[in-house]
This record gives C-alpha cells, structure tokens and sequence, in this order.
C-alpha cells in the first residue's frame, strides 16, 4: 500500500536561500520514502521588489494548507521598510502561523568544528527552545519613535503562551531522554518582574515533570558558561529576544550558523529553515 504524500511549501527566500533550498530539495528527493509533493510561494525581500508585499497572501495560505514548510534564507540588506528596519517575512510567518516553538538544536559534529579545545563529536548536544510570537519581539511591529529623540520598544510575556513553550521544553528533555534530563531557564529574573514572572511559570508548568531537573541561569551569564561548560545543558527556554541571541553564540560552538538548523513549530503548522542569513555578497 502506498505510504502518505506529504505536501511541502517551499519558500526560497533571498540572497544564497534558493541555492541552499534547490539542494535541499535534491537531499529530500533522494530519499525514496515517504513522498513530497514541494510547491513553489513566493515570499522575500525580492518578492517585495516584484510584488510590493514580502509575504503575500496566497504564500500564508500555502502554508497553512502544507503539512509543513521549508523555508530560506529571508532579507537583504538595502531592501528596508521606511522606518530603517529590514523586512524579515519570516518572522511575520511565525506569527501568522502562531509558531510559538523555536527550536535550534546544537550538535558538535566534529571537533574540528569548535573553537573550543578538547572537545570531539557529540561532546556538545543542546537545544535552545526560544518563545517565538511574544517577548520583546511582539514590539516589531508596534514601537515608537518621538521627535528623533526617543524610541520605545515594549517585551509582553502571558502566562499562556510561556506555558506552552515550557511546556514544549520539558517534552522535549523527555523524548530525548538524556542523563540526568534537564530543562534550563534562561531570563533575566533579577531585574525585570516580567523575567521573574517567566520563571515563575516555569516553575509552576515543571511542578508536572518531577523527573526532570529544573536549573535556572540569568542570560549574561549562561553566555559565559556556554563557552565554559556546554556539556552540561540538555534543553533551554527563554525570553524570543533572549534566545535569538544567544542561539546565534551556541552556533559559534559547533561551526557556525551553517551548521545550525531550526524549526518553528505551532498546533498545527511547521517551518523548517537555516538559521543563517541570505549572505547577498556571495550569492
């Protein structure tokens, strides 16, 4: 009997995202089973050129038909909205799709991949699960300039949508079942009442997971302990902002951002993508 067809959106993106997608697709092809079906959407900086809309319509509604989506590299450098900032469709995309889990995971492949001495392949193996529709990141498109003088951008933290994405993380220290399990919360709790309120939630969702350990570090310093003890994290969630960051540090361990995947997953929708940029100087 003849196995399930999944049908894949595929949006190409910009800069080096359709060339590293064409082969993509060639890998996914060449599998044999299950079976694709791979449609073409447009979306883009370059699609906003054309189109004069960086994520059309019709592009979200691929992708919410899709069982999931691939997606490229998105932006280039000259191609800005009026108030300076770059377009990045796919961040919109997460929000359309209510994407709430981004997920990166950080895998040493090989030791001469890392900067770092004394390490060989697996020795580093972690997931940074970063809350992906809230946070500072709510603000993009709704802060405020005066005068040229002053800017404002605003972090919203709800319980329902930390508890879903902590949630997510403590499943996923489960399913990968490591020794001792851990889930790592990464914030900034000792200044900000909206962190405190994150590792507050997280506390109460990790009530249900006794099995599993709960560790806490303040961002600052987990930049410094990812560079001196990587080994020693299994699962961390944070703060969208927070963990934009200091995925892109994790990355630099294990031999950069083309080595790094991601996904943004929701209820019902899935983007998978690079977590490098569009490279346009060597496209």
């Amino acid at each position: 009997m003849a196995g399930k067809t999944y049908d894949i959106a595929v949006l190409k993106g910009d800069g080096i995202g359709p060339e590293v997608v064409e082969e993509t697709l060639k890998v996914l092809e060449g599998l044999g089973t299950p079976d694709f079906n791979f449609t073409d959407s447009p979306c883009g900086a370059g699609c906003y050129l054309e189109q004069g809309n960086p994520l059309p319509k019709e592009s979200v509604e691929a992708c919410r038909r899709a069982d999931a989506v691939l997606l490229g590299a998105m932006g280039l450098p000259h191609v800005r909205w009026p108030d300076g900032t770059e377009m990045r469709p796919q961040i919109d995309l997460r929000i359309e799709l209510d994407l709430y889990a981004g997920v990166r995971p950080i895998y040493l492949y090989a030791a001469e991949h890392s900067p770092l001495k004394g390490l060989g392949a697996g020795d580093i193996d972690f997931v940074i699960l970063r809350e992906n529709v809230e946070g500072l990141f709510a603000s993009m498109n709704g802060g405020i300039e005066l005068r040229g003088e002053v800017a404002v951008d605003s972090m919203v933290i709800t319980r329902s949508g930390t508890e879903r994405v902590v949630r997510y993380a403590f499943e996923l220290a489960r399913r990968r079942g490591r020794d001792p399990m851990k889930v790592t919360c990464v914030d900034k709790a000792n200044v900000f009442k909206s962190m405190a309120f994150f590792r507050r939630v997280f506390d109460e969702v990790g009530e249900a997971y006794p099995e599993i350990e709960r560790d806490y570090a303040y961002v600052d310093a987990l930049s410094m302990y990812l560079v001196q003890r990587p080994a020693s994290y299994d699962v961390m969630v944070s703060e969208n902002m927070y963990g934009d960051i200091i995925s892109d540090l994790a990355a630099g361990l294990v031999g950069g951002l083309g080595m790094a995947p991601s996904g943004d997953i929701g209820e019902d929708s899935a983007v998978f993508q690079p977590s490098h940029g569009t490279a346009p100087d060597i496209a």
